[in-house]
């Protein structure tokens, strides 16, 4: 404990990034682990196929829950091994006033694969159904300020495994909810927070959610911080890695790696909006890119996007809406970017139609949208799609280069979108469209390595 505790401490607290129009408001500096007041010693071992089925009965929820539930504000529960005792096994829990879980290298916290644990009402979790309700989050952290989960251990939500008495895991129920008319998927995501300013998520890896990873709403203040989240690409339908949403503002996610079975980062501009963002200094892989929406109707405003590569998702930048659930979305920048082998690299749609219509009364807005220093290698789509000549797509490009333009097969989708180009070169070769305005003349120019910019996946 004393080692993990040292190396979260040594960090000088340097300022991320000083504060721009365009992100969040906050000076966010590297969080600092608090003291402990306790220290919970492991009592299951697991393996590289994680826990024998002996002790899936074996829950530490209680003690767990016992120990934040009476650790005063500033201090840290921590899950620490115990020789070869390595893990603990966990139903629902929920986080305390300042109160940080801590959870050591080489240490992780399993979910429980039991469904009832879940449960918001008899029977609600662990089906496919159209009724209301479904399940509990793993870790909940709601109606608290200052709140943490730090330390370099692990949090598997064990998505891919088989449910207790079922032969189904909670991917294979999201894969059922696919079929017309079922229903949805009554799984639990791994952690949500409502109402919870100042919330820190420091050096955790998470993996395996059965939903979403982590879910933000209503909070001002939430840090994440050289974390990581792997989770497979194809098995893990709606495995969202970050999405902060309704009503919640100065987000900062920074020095961290996401690859997933779906958007690496999704903005939900749901009631209330999302403001003051800053996603900095990030590597994506596998998944469904840098995403806003597909809700933006409370709007989405004031984010900036720097220092990011996205190695072979899906889609690459990405802003995502419909006629049914639109909104307006503005001031929004992307600076310093690289996308290598997306089908996708571009990708400003307000006709997505995974979630329902696309038309409908509540058309989307995508304006004020810069993106500056982008460089795009493999081909793919690009896209700027508007939903109608009163609500369009305004964007300018500075500085954007495919670097493969003259070997790789680029395509391109252009409505209602008004697209300025420079000062900068761009290189796009981008068609008159329907609906659409080109202002400026695309020009060559010599795009900055990424060379440097992507990197293996921290798999240790």
């Amino acid at each position: 404990m004393r080692h993990v505790l040292a190396v979260l401490l040594c960090f000088a607290a340097t300022p991320l990034i000083a504060p721009l129009s365009a992100q969040d408001t906050r000076i966010v500096t590297e969080p600092v682990a608090q003291p402990p007041c306790v220290t919970l010693k492991a009592s299951l071992a697991a393996g590289k196929s994680g826990l024998a089925e002996a002790d899936e009965q074996k829950l530490d929820t209680a003690r767990i829950q016992n120990a934040l539930d009476h650790c005063g504000p500033g201090h840290s529960v921590v899950l620490a091994p115990d020789g070869s005792n390595n893990a603990f096994l966990t139903g629902p829990i929920n986080l305390r006033e300042a109160v940080t879980l801590l959870i050591d290298k080489g240490v992780t916290l399993y979910a429980s694969r039991d469904p009832k644990l879940y449960e918001i009402s008899p029977g609600s979790c662990g089906i496919v159904s159209k009724d209301r309700g479904g399940c509990k989050p793993l870790i909940a952290v709601d109606n608290v300020n200052g709140a943490a989960i730090m330390g370099e251990g692990t949090i598997d939500g064990r998505g891919g495994s088989k449910l207790l008495g079922q032969n189904v895991s909670w991917w294979d129920l999201a894969e059922q909810a696919r079929t017309p008319g079922v229903g949805g998927q009554k799984c639990p995501r791994l952690i949500v927070a409502n109402h919870a300013d100042n919330f820190t998520l420091y050096r955790i890896t998470l993996k395996n959610s059965p939903n979403f990873h982590v879910v933000y709403n209503h909070g001002d203040g939430f840090t994440v911080w050289g974390i990581r989240i792997n989770t497979p690409k194809r098995l893990a339908r709606n495995t969202d890695g970050i999405d902060p949403g309704a009503g919640s503002r100065n987000i900062t996610i920074t020095h961290s790696y996401i690859r997933t079975g779906d958007d690496n980062v999704a903005i939900k501009g749901s009631a209330g909006g999302v403001t003051n963002m800053t996603v900095a200094h990030n590597h994506f892989y596998w998944g469904h890119g840098m995403s806003i929406g597909s809700e933006t109707y409370g709007g989405v405003s004031k984010l900036r996007v720097t220092d990011l590569s996205l190695d072979g998702p899906d889609s690459g930048i990405r802003i995502k809406s419909m006629g049914s659930r639109g909104g307006l979305v503005h001031d929004i920048v992307y600076d310093d970017i690289c996308i290598r082998d997306s089908p996708r690299p571009i990708d400003l749609s307000a006709a997505y139609a995974a979630n329902g219509p696309v038309e409908g009364n509540s058309p989307p807005t995508f304006e004020d949208i810069t993106l500056h220093n982008v460089r795009v290698t493999g081909g793919g789509r690009i896209l700027f799609n508007g939903y109608d000549q009163a609500h369009r797509v305004a964007v300018r490009l500075d500085n954007v280069l495919l670097t493969d333009a003259a070997s790789a097969k680029y395509t391109y989708t252009i409505n209602h979108a008004d697209i300025t180009l420079g000062p900068g070169p761009v290189n796009l070769a981008i068609p008159t469209g329907t609906d659409s305005t080109l202002t400026g003349k695309p020009t060559n120019g010599k795009p900055e390595s990424c060379k440097e910019k992507f990197v293996p996946f921290p798999e240790d």
